[in-house]
């Protein structure tokens, strides 16, 4: 519903709704809108600028992974990381047994797959069916994926270990995330909360960090003139309205404070998107 006042829509934000700590978005929710959709770009190309104004979308890039890489301290992945490689491409290398330079662009799409799902908790048969090959294809390329991170098996192996004693894991801050359907005696809900374990400190951490960098931009913002409003957050990312004139000023300070909201030992890279509608700020 848009507001008599201000002729804008506005949502309503919660804190405690989403088990890992992420803000939740209601009335409308304006982060399930698609990004990779034509309909969902026309979606975001109706979010304007106020006059005189460009709206600055600021995304945290491959987050999970990167906090992945410091949690597990795998050497593969802090190498990669650390070193500005393309993670996906590096993984793709590996898993189709082919050179970085003769990587296609659809076996880093499949390799993103990977990435991704693995530290989500995928099993084979669930990468089989999101890739469209055979079960036992799909295994071979998470055995290769071990093989080439073993530090993230272990992590993995590790972390359900704990949360099957203690029933809660940790975010990099120190958060609890409690797994009550740790010791289900359903065993597809004991799965289910398994995969979450793996998952958690993850999407958990990424959670706090984006939340630090939201309070030292807030706090940066009310002292300095910088003619500026943070008007979304969507999960990694974060939307300004801001001046044109300011539009330099405001990405330089909003990448650095979100760079730098949390210690890795990698670091955390920041794309940031500048356009007259959000679709075009990516």
């Amino acid at each position: 519903e848009v507001n008599a006042d201000t002729g804008r829509i506005h949502s309503s934000f919660q804190q405690a709704v989403a088990a890992t700590g992420r803000l939740s978005s209601t009335d409308p929710n304006l982060q399930n809108i698609p990004i990779r959709t034509a309909e969902g770009r026309r979606v975001r190309q109706a979010f304007v600028a106020s006059k005189g104004n460009k709206l600055l979308a600021a995304d945290y890039s491959q987050v999970e992974l990167r906090i992945m890489a410091h949690l597990s301290q795998d050497a593969g992945l802090l190498s990669a990381f650390s070193s500005d490689q393309d993670v996906h491409r590096a993984t793709a290398a590996d898993v189709f047994n082919t050179s970085l330079d003769e990587v296609t662009a659809e076996q880093r799409r499949s390799a993103k797959a990977i990435n991704f799902g693995l530290i989500y908790g995928m099993s084979a048969f669930g990468l089989a069916n999101q890739l469209n090959v055979s079960r036992g294809e799909a295994q071979e390329y998470v055995d290769r994926y071990f093989h080439k991170y073993p530090g993230v098996r272990d992590y993995m192996e590790q972390t359900q270990a704990l949360a099957d004693e203690k029933g809660y894991v940790e975010t990099i801050f120190g958060r609890r995330l409690y797994l009550p359907d740790i010791h289900a005696g359903n065993a597809m809900i004991r799965k289910a909360a398994q995969r979450a374990a793996i998952n958690a400190p993850m999407q958990g951490s990424a959670a706090d960090i984006i939340k630090q960098a939201m309070i030292d931009i807030a706090n940066w913002l009310e002292q300095d003139p910088i003619d500026a409003r943070m008007v979304l957050q969507v999960h990694d990312e974060l939307v300004f309205d801001v001046k044109e004139e300011d539009v330099d000023l405001l990405s330089a300070g909003v990448k650095f404070r979100m760079a730098s909201a949390a210690a890795l030992d990698v670091p955390l890279i920041v794309d940031v998107g500048v356009g007259d509608n959000w679709d075009q700020a990516h």
